[in-house]
């Protein structure tokens, strides 16, 4: 969530113009670095964090995993094989607003599903339907 906030703001930024829209791993975790506590950050990734540079390691791996996932998800593009540097779709900007967070997580997920912005999953009635393919009916001859 929050590198997906920094993307947000690298991508208003004016240094996206000057890099034709390129940013770099290293310069997502400098941002990241310098919007957030660097301690905290550090205290989410390992609760028992002493700012080793091994500590600093882990923080980057955790960024770049979401890096990835943003990836996949079709927020951010590689360039090429090369995966310190990439470009910012417009897709980010689901990011830029708060995460409804004084709506009911029902309602927020309705209201979601009426707008088109997601869609309910059928697990349920798939789950039931596989039980009910397993169980003998009651009228089926024995």
């Amino acid at each position: 969530m929050m590198v997906g906030k920094i993307l947000c703001y690298l991508y208003l930024s004016p240094e996206r113009l000057a890099n034709e829209g390129i940013f770099t791993q290293q310069e997502l975790y400098d941002e990241l670095l310098t919007l957030a506590d660097e301690s905290r950050l550090l205290k989410l990734v390992n609760n028992r964090s002493t700012g080793s540079d091994l500590d600093r390691q882990k923080l980057q791996e955790k960024m770049r995993a979401s890096l990835n996932r943003l990836r996949r998800l079709g927020m951010v593009w590689f360039m090429g094989h090369d995966s310190s540097k990439f470009r910012i779709t417009e897709s980010v900007f689901r990011f830029g607003a708060d995460v409804r967070a004084g709506d009911d997580p029902r309602e927020a997920q309705r209201r979601l599903i009426r707008d088109g912005e997601a869609m309910a999953l059928e697990n349920h009635l798939q789950l039931n339907d596989e039980n009910e393919e397993n169980q003998p009916d009651s009228g089926e001859e024995e």
